[in-house]
């Protein structure tokens, strides 16, 4: 099948990540030293602060899972695209229509879940019983991918308001030591760079993440819903051809008109 495998890490979010925190570095680095920007009190500030404003908001195996799902999604490559399932569906249609539910136990299978439809089928298993069993893990999979969006949500909008809350501390510590030259500076570094930090994970690190966290929920939810209607088609023996013409209803029109012109 001229499928490719799951893709590896996707480049463009480390390049992105380490990209923006170089450029940063570069220029701090240009301007001065690097270590006049690094302040625990600071770093104390907004990264336990934002973290303990999470925890309120959610619970705290809600965020470890959020954690965990948000930089897979973040790190991982795509799927393989509908196009493609469409694609290997029919073939396996194919299959089933020369040589039964059997002839597909030794296939090798891109997608995942496609492969689980797929053993259902070669098990023997009831239309019903694959039809709910599907469904519940794919829901199940974007209530996760959910899930992890709000948590990142939060502490994007966290990071940020606690960096403002630091530059009042910040001030408040300078104002109130006015007589004392060598506690000025001090907290004007807690002052500016609390804001520094805040925007920096907000921008650069949660922010972005809720953003492949939301692609990655509209393309899972399209391509496993297109998985199991065709899944559910080769379970009821449908011919190849009308397994795919249904399925192709799932691309857009543009699309539609290539993959038959290819076809």
């Amino acid at each position: 099948m001229p499928l490719n495998s799951v893709c590896l890490m996707d480049l463009a979010t480390l390049i992105g990540i380490v990209g923006a925190f170089g450029i940063v570095a570069a220029a701090i680095v240009m301007g001065g030293s690097f270590n006049q920007f690094v302040d625990i009190p600071s770093v104390l500030i907004v990264f336990g602060g934002g973290l303990a404003a999470t925890l309120i908001r959610f619970q705290l195996n809600d965020i470890a899972t959020a954690f965990i799902t948000g930089f897979k999604v973040a790190f991982a490559g795509k799927g393989p695209s509908p196009r493609d399932l469409i694609e290997e569906i029919t073939n396996l249609g194919e299959i089933v229509r020369k040589s039964g539910p059997l002839g597909l136990e030794n296939v090798d299978i891109s997608d995942p879940t496609l492969a689980k439809g797929v053993q259902y089928i070669a098990d023997g298993y009831e239309l019903d019983f694959i039809k709910d069993s599907m469904e519940r893990e794919r829901d199940l999979n974007l209530t996760r991918l959910s899930e992890g969006k709000r948590v990142m949500k939060a502490l994007g909008d966290s990071a940020p308001a606690f960096g403002m809350i630091g530059t009042l501390v910040g001030l408040v510590q300078m104002l109130a030591n006015m007589d004392d030259p060598s506690a000025i500076g001090p907290s004007m570094a807690i002052a500016l760079l609390t804001t520094l930090y805040g925007a920096l994970i907000s921008n650069v690190v949660c922010l972005p993440l809720v953003d492949k966290l939301d692609a990655k929920f509209d393309s899972d939810e399209l391509s496993q819903t297109l998985i199991i209607d065709g899944v559910l088609q080769i379970r009821e023996s449908k011919s190849p051809a009308l397994i795919k013409e249904m399925l192709i209803a799932y691309l857009p029109e543009k699309a539609r008109a290539e993959f038959a012109e290819a076809a």
